[in-house]
């Protein structure tokens, strides 16, 4: 019998949190010594131009996270914290990229408008601040109407990041 593994899916705008949140639970994770993977699923599609028959990255997304989450299962590996704006409405196209049998768990991070560009502009030092803040806008506006009601909303505004990221080991029961 194989024994099911876990996906810890972290979504939400960009300025949300999600990457740093993320490592600040791999690093919680690690003190506690969970065993887990982590993976930042924007370095999976980073390909220009897209493939004409995969325009929006999600075949290359899904064939690059099985071939690295099949490394990390032979080695024992039974949870993963995977990280991505989109992730916790792809929960299934990611779990059968896993293989096997995956229960998803998913958290979307929240942030409002002005705590998101504030960040970015923090982060965002070229010439694209203006065109991340529309396209964080966007998306949350698209997550807010497409996350499966079985993800768990986490807002992020004036919290730490350790604290946010203890409430989502609780939530994992990991």
């Amino acid at each position: 019998m194989t024994t099911a593994s876990e996906l810890l899916l972290i979504g939400g705008r960009s300025g949300s949190g999600k990457s740093t949140v993320a490592w600040e639970v791999s690093a919680l994770l690690q003190e506690r010594a969970v065993a887990h993977a982590h993976i930042e699923g924007d370095f999976l599609d980073q390909i220009h131009p897209a493939p004409a028959d995969d325009p929006d990255r999600s075949a290359i997304t899904a064939r690059n996270l099985a071939a690295v989450w099949g490394n990390y299962a032979a080695l024992g590996c039974r949870r993963l914290v995977y990280c991505n704006t989109v992730a916790v409405t792809e929960s299934a196209m990611l779990a059968a990229a896993m293989g096997g049998p995956v229960t998803p768990i998913g958290v979307l991070l929240t942030a409002a408008d002005a705590t998101a560009a504030n960040r970015l502009r923090g982060r965002e030092i070229g010439g694209a601040y203006d065109a991340h803040v529309e396209r964080s806008a966007r998306a949350a506006a698209y997550l807010e109407a497409n996350a499966p009601a079985w993800v768990r909303r986490v807002p992020t505004d004036d919290r730490t990041v350790t604290d946010i990221a203890a409430e989502i080991v609780a939530h994992t029961g990991w």
